[in-house]
């Protein structure tokens, strides 16, 4: 069993692939076969598993979360109190409660079982940059 890290600078809301650097750790394991166990530790970013081929993809994600959530200045979350940390904030715990923090992905002859249009993203929901952690465990 082993563990590492991963820091992702984000420049703000957006998603954020990190699937090299993930597959890199992994080929340095020489596992044959396990499951790679991946945590954001926040509670402002989730992680994806999506597809790699067209930004278009990342684009229209974050405008439809954005549009289903929008930040507190929007009249139709003049309902939410917990505000004092910027009109970002609660709307991105709120997407954070409703997309995956955790990953499960198999590793398969030494390499992970992703399709062959995916990729691992971190989803920044705050629209200032921040340096998140990633913890990753393969068993």
């Amino acid at each position: 069993m082993s563990h590492t890290r991963f820091e992702i600078s984000t420049r703000g809301a957006g998603l954020y692939e990190f699937t090299h650097q993930v597959a890199a750790w992994v080929a340095q394991q020489r596992t044959e076969e396990a499951v790679l166990s991946l945590l954001v530790q926040h509670t402002s970013a989730s992680l994806l598993i999506q597809e790699n081929a067209d930004p278009e993809v990342q684009d229209d994600l974050q405008a439809y979360f954005h549009r289903l959530v929008p930040p507190t200045t929007d009249p139709s979350m003049a309902y939410l109190t917990h505000t004092y940390e910027g009109p970002d904030d609660m709307p991105a715990h709120i997407k954070c409660a409703m997309l995956p923090t955790t990953l499960s992905i198999p590793v398969l002859s030494g390499r992970m079982a992703l399709g062959t249009w995916q990729g691992i993203y971190l989803f920044e929901h705050r629209a200032r940059p921040h340096q998140r952690q990633v913890v990753a465990m393969l068993r």
